[in-house]
């Protein structure tokens, strides 16, 4: 089976596994928005943004190495595993010792019980599974997905629709499906049999710690850049402003969860042909068909952006919904950003140099903090929006070149930046063209689809040769 083959079968199935589920997952925002108002919903977003800052902070990001060296042969997955368990176990009795201090933040006072839970959890979720997918249990890792959601939606039906509990049902519901989901994968690919502490490598477990602990900071870089918009956006406007700014980002977000179930087959082949002649080609021709998917895609939800929002924002609850679909064409765009600048990352990953990775995403953090204190004050929630776009952009500026070094590949800037500049065009059209909007929108979307077709087709006939 060809290399192009191969990854577009990994990528059905984890959309198989992945995308029902995150597509559940993301009109779960529907039940969210609709019993929750714009204020308690901003709680709910920093929840989640917290538990997600910590996550690889308590587990030394070590699931990325699970699968860096998981899917390497030269390595022994005992021993991946085995230190892996070790250092988890290490980094959550540091943060179980430490957890009280969350009390400190007045948001999370009264759910840090639950939300040391919830990262907990998490954590053990993620390593039980992506240690699954670093051992080939490709099909098993797609329907936990699947698993995981619908007990997650059954969770929050339960807790938020009928027990009216908010925030807590939130934390409850997450914490419940994630401990089921893990466990399962833990007894059905028999993780046991793996672990061991004689199976300890010191060695490996240094590798495996330089690998990964320039990836906790560029987690938590990538967070900021999203945690700061909303917390700025509260303190400098209101609680309302930052749940109708959490409100817009979901079908941004859309993209990003696509992105996703494509990023896990791409690290999977990106790493079985890091020693191959054709690396390079492969390469760009992954990378083209890739980038021109996404901006069709973007153009796609930003042309039909006030039906999709009104799929997913229940205005119920809280009016105030109702202006978010004015915000989410130019996050549409950030996320696009966002997006390249994942699968450059994956270049970091096989080159073995994530601290790269870290640098780069201090770059993009650092400046939309800035942007967000001088933006925000004189343009409301767009400024906020401004300045993710900016650092996502000026982090792919710095990762193009940067990743020349270690695996130089073809890229089409100009078609890149004519992609880019339409989709402005198209994002000026819903905030300020009264007239005709649908026949500019939709002129948009024919262009960039057209610009982009004939990348998605020369992949495409090599998915399908036969050899």
């Amino acid at each position: 089976m060809n290399k192009y083959k191969t990854l577009a079968l990994n990528t059905v199935v984890f959309a198989i596994g992945n995308f029902g589920s995150k597509l559940l997952s993301f009109f779960l925002n529907y039940l969210y928005t609709g019993h929750m108002s714009s204020g308690v919903f901003n709680t709910k977003e920093i929840l989640e943004l917290c538990a997600n800052f910590l996550i690889p902070v308590v587990s030394f990001s070590i699931t990325d190495a699970v699968i860096r060296y998981g899917l390497d042969k030269n390595y022994d997955n005992r021993a991946v595993f085995s230190n892996a368990v070790t250092l988890l176990l290490c980094g959550l009795g540091g943060f179980l010792l430490l957890s009280p201090l969350l009390r400190l933040y007045g948001d999370i006072r009264p759910y840090w019980l639950l939300l040391v839970g919830y990262i907990c959890v998490s954590c053990f979720r993620q390593l039980s599974t992506q240690f699954a997918r670093a051992r080939g249990f490709v099909k098993l890792y797609a329907a936990d997905g699947i698993f995981c959601t619908l007990l997650l939606f059954l969770f929050n039906l339960i807790f938020i629709a009928k027990l009216e509990w908010g925030v807590t049902g939130f934390l409850l519901s997450v914490m419940l499906s994630d401990l089921c989901s893990g466990v399962m994968v833990w007894f059905i690919a028999r993780h046991g049999r793996y672990f061991s502490f004689r199976y300890l490598d010191k060695e490996l477990l240094r590798v495996m710690l330089r690998f990964s602990l320039p990836l906790i900071p560029t987690a938590i870089m990538w967070l900021i850049t999203g945690f700061s918009d909303r917390l700025f956006i509260r303190h400098m406007l209101s609680d309302t402003a930052a749940g109708v700014y959490g409100a817009a980002a979901k079908l941004p977000n859309l993209i990003s969860m696509v992105s996703t179930i494509f990023f896990q087959a791409w690290n999977m082949s990106a790493i079985s042909e890091n020693d191959s002649a054709g690396r390079s080609k492969f390469y760009s021709q992954v990378y083209d068909a890739y980038i021109s998917i996404l901006f069709v895609a973007g153009a796609g939800i930003i042309a039909f952006v006030k039906p999709l929002s009104a799929l997913i924002i229940n205005t119920d609850k809280d009016a105030a919904y109702e202006s978010a679909y004015l915000f989410t064409p130019m996050l549409v765009v950030a996320v696009l950003l966002m997006c390249f600048n994942q699968f450059l990352s994956s270049i970091y990953t096989v080159s073995r140099h994530t601290q790269n990775s870290f640098w780069t995403s201090l770059v993009a953090a650092v400046l939309n903090l800035l942007l967000n204190a001088l933006l925000i004050p004189k343009f409301g929630v767009h400024g906020a929006i401004a300045a993710t776009f900016v650092s996502y952009f000026i982090c792919y500026l710095i990762r193009i070149v940067d990743t020349q070094q270690y695996i130089s590949f073809r890229i089409a800037h100009g078609r890149f930046l004519i992609n880019l500049l339409i989709l402005f065009a198209m994002c000026e059209v819903i905030l300020h063209v009264k007239a005709m909007t649908a026949l500019w929108l939709g002129l948009g979307l024919v262009i960039i689809t057209l610009l982009n077709l004939r990348a998605i087709l020369l992949t495409a006939r090599k998915v399908l040769r036969r050899n």
